[in-house]
């Protein structure tokens, strides 16, 4: 019996079952991810640019809870922490800012398409030895309706959206709690 490859319904059956067998690439991508149990959250640096407490203390809080949240940690552990020493695999997460635009919360909501907040921080994320795993820089903005510390949320989301992509946690280890 001799086949016929110009018969579209017999080419397209011999297609799917040579690509069946092939990995897709969520596959692909959740083997390239860093297996980690722990991330310890570094204060966050601005390097001159002049950024108002408020909205440092909010990032920091932000970033921590969106971490948390997302849940690819067991561990979230805060700057200064000692218990994360004992995290074999510990990433730390440092951001610095390196950009930011406060606007104007009246602006927005008076016109809509002016008195953006804007800020832009550089996200390190390394191993316990300081190898750089991951470099990104993020930014979180509000645009149109909300108040000038919702950029501080937007920004967290995304960055525990990075954490996601990059990161797994350890499979069969057990959480270890870290306090009340």
């Amino acid at each position: 019996m001799r086949l016929n490859f110009r018969n579209p319904v017999i080419f397209s059956a011999l297609l799917a079952i040579c690509f069946a067998g092939s990995p897709s690439g969520a596959q692909e991508n959740q083997s390239a991810k860093t297996q980690a149990s722990a991330i310890q959250v570094m204060m966050i640096g601005a390097d001159g640019i002049p950024v108002p407490a408020e909205f440092q203390v909010s990032l920091y809080e932000n970033l921590i809870d969106q971490l948390q949240k997302k849940g690819v940690f067991q561990h979230v552990y805060r700057d200064g922490d000692r218990n994360a020493l004992a995290a074999p695999d510990l990433i730390a997460l440092q951001c610095t800012v390196q950009n930011f635009q406060k606007g104007s919360e009246k602006v927005r909501q008076v016109t809509t398409v002016a008195g953006a907040t804007s800020v832009t921080l550089r996200c390190q994320f390394s191993d316990k030895g300081g190898n750089s795993l991951v470099e990104r820089n993020i930014t979180g903005n509000v645009r149109f309706f909300g108040g000038n510390l919702k950029a501080t949320y937007d920004f967290a989301k995304k960055a525990a959206n990075v954490a996601g992509e990059n990161f797994s946690a350890v499979p069969g280890r057990n959480s270890h709690p870290t306090g009340p």
